[in-house]
């Protein structure tokens, strides 16, 4: 897993009734890109984080230089 500061961690439930976590990453501690990572989740809290099988990286979106909407 490889992930840049301001990717967005998305953990799966792994159980009923846990729900989807989802996060910014604010901190890649790991060697080029890899876990552990700081994420604020949306919740508000700041977590140090070692993703399992169960979480996917997002990449931040790339900004749209054209200008266009």
């Amino acid at each position: 897993m490889q992930a840049t500061v301001g990717d967005r961690l998305l953990v799966h439930g792994n159980a009923v009734g846990h729900p989807d976590r989802m996060g910014e990453i604010v901190e890649v501690r790991g060697r080029t890109g890899g876990p552990p990572y700081l994420v604020r989740f949306d919740d508000g809290h700041t977590r140090l984080v070692f993703p399992g099988p169960d979480a996917v990286v997002e990449p931040r979106p790339a900004d749209d230089a054209s200008g266009s909407v």
